[in-house]
């Protein structure tokens, strides 16, 4: 008589890929991505992580190219508004491109899913509202190399301006999640994003601005904010 026997792994529970319309937004709880543990442990990170290395890459672009020459500071001030503008058209078109892309296959719908459409279920849960720090460290090189190439030494006032944008916004929403509306001008930040979870996300793409909201045509209406 076999008195062995096999030892059952212990079960472990992934969250199922939705699509996007199956998607309801919960107010607490995080989604379980990854089997692997160490996979799921890199999928959070805290906010100041991301932050902090996107604001030192900007500082210290902006100090190299300045100290030694490739710059002046005339110049570097525009070249940082034209990278700051370029991020708030960047972070629209990904925000309405590719992190909403049609869930129109197996294969779009989980990287739907794990690229953004989890963000969407578990809008609280905010060690998912960044890239983790492995992650934003090889965005921000690739950025540069990508930048320095395309731009030559004007990649240091520009690649400094598109990093802090990308700070911003990644502030910014962090805030509208994590924290209640202010009383004040900026409320209009948490009310613009509110529609695009809440009421309409097929329009209010923008986070940090709403200027390509504007411009493109897709700012919430009215009638549906009501």
């Amino acid at each position: 008589m076999n008195t062995t026997s096999e030892a059952s792994e212990p079960e472990v529970h992934v969250t199922p890929v939705k699509t996007p319309d199956a998607i309801k937004p919960k107010h607490k709880g995080s989604a379980q991505l990854f089997k692997n543990p160490v996979l799921e442990r890199l999928s959070h990170t805290h906010i100041a992580l991301p932050v902090s290395i996107f604001i030192i890459t900007a500082f210290v672009s902006l100090y190299y190219g300045l100290t030694r020459g490739f710059i002046t500071g005339i110049s570097a001030f525009g070249l940082f508004l034209i990278g700051w503008f370029m991020f708030t058209f960047v972070e629209y078109v990904m925000h309405r491109y590719l992190y909403h892309i049609p869930a129109t296959s197996p294969g779009r719908i989980k990287f739907q899913y794990t690229m953004h459409g989890v963000h969407h279920e578990y809008p609280k849960d905010k060690t998912r509202l960044a890239m983790p720090p492995i992650i934003t460290v090889f965005v921000a090189s690739l950025l540069f190399f990508i930048f320095r190439f395309t731009f030559g030494s004007a990649a240091f006032g520009i690649l400094a301006g598109f990093v802090f944008g990308y700070a911003l916004y990644l502030f910014v929403h962090y805030a509208i999640h994590v924290y209640a509306p202010p009383k004040n001008f900026l409320k209009v930040w948490w009310t613009h994003h509110a529609q695009h979870h809440y009421r309409q996300d097929e329009i209010a793409f923008g986070v940090s601005s709403t200027l390509w909201d504007h411009i493109i045509g897709t700012m919430p209406s009215k009638a549906k904010q009501a």
